[in-house]
Parts: structure tokens; C-alpha cells; sequence
């Protein structure tokens, strides 16, 4: 089982792709923030992050700075942030996908589940050659 990571202050959004998730399989951690985002990291396996950008404490693109010095597995930026500067800004951050709020929840798992893909098939792959 994958564990996922969602972080966002929007404790609605958090619960409602937690039951989307849950249906697929997934095991779900929840942070509100970019701080327990990244306590939640140094505790847990976790194989995908879904990450929003604009949070107290500590944004996502900060916690998504952090992350990326050490680790190197998925995150999806979702974020009510739509325009092409901060897409681009969040994917060349080290962002995996960046989709945008409002969101449909159909799509989300598609790419939850194609990152996760290219991550395990990827990541075994490389072992074996190696």
C-alpha cells in the first residue's frame, strides 16, 4: 500500500481527496501545512505528495524547496494559483504535475496513480541495473 501525503489548510479539500484516495487503495497522511508536511516526511514513508501552495506557517513552495534537498519522490502542486507564472515557478521547483483548483477529483486520482506508476516502475527499474 502507497502512503500519500496531502497538505492544505482547507481541512474540506483534505478529507474529500482522502475519501477518493482511500477508494483507490491509498494510505493517507495529512498535514495543513508546510511545517507538518515536512514533520510528517521525517516520520513516515511516504511515496506522493499533494501539495497546495498557499498556506500558513510555511507555503507550499517553501515546504516544496525543502523537501527537494533531500528527497526526490512525487509531488502534485494543487493550488487555487492558476496562472502560467506560478506553474511554471512550482514545476521547475522540482513539482512532478501541477493541477488547479477547483479540480475534478477523477483527474486527480489519474495522476496520483501516474505518478505513482512512473515513480515504483522507475525506481525498481533502476535498481536492477544498477
Amino acid at each position: 500500500m502507497y502512503n500519500i501525503l496531502v497538505c492544505d489548510d482547507d481541512k474540506e479539500i483534505v478529507n474529500a481527496i482522502e475519501i477518493y484516495l482511500t477508494k483507490e487503495g491509498y494510505n493517507i497522511l495529512k498535514a495543513n501545512n508546510g511545517k507538518e508536511a515536512l514533520e510528517v516526511l521525517e516520520k513516515n514513508t511516504v511515496h506522493l505528495i499533494i501539495l497546495d501552495i498557499m498556506m500558513p506557517k510555511m507555503d507550499g513552495i517553501e515546504a516544496l524547496s525543502e523537501i527537494r534537498k533531500d528527497k526526490s519522490l512525487p509531488v502534485i502542486i494543487l493550488s487555487a494559483k492558476s496562472e502560467d507564472e506560478d506553474k511554471i515557478k512550482g514545476l521547475n521547483l522540482g513539482a512532478d504535475d501541477y493541477v488547479t483548483k477547483p479540480f475534478n477529483p477523477l483527474e486527480l486520482i489519474a495522476r496520483v496513480n501516474s505518478c505513482i506508476r512512473r515513480y515504483t516502475k522507475f525506481r525498481f527499474s533502476c535498481r536492477r541495473k544498477f
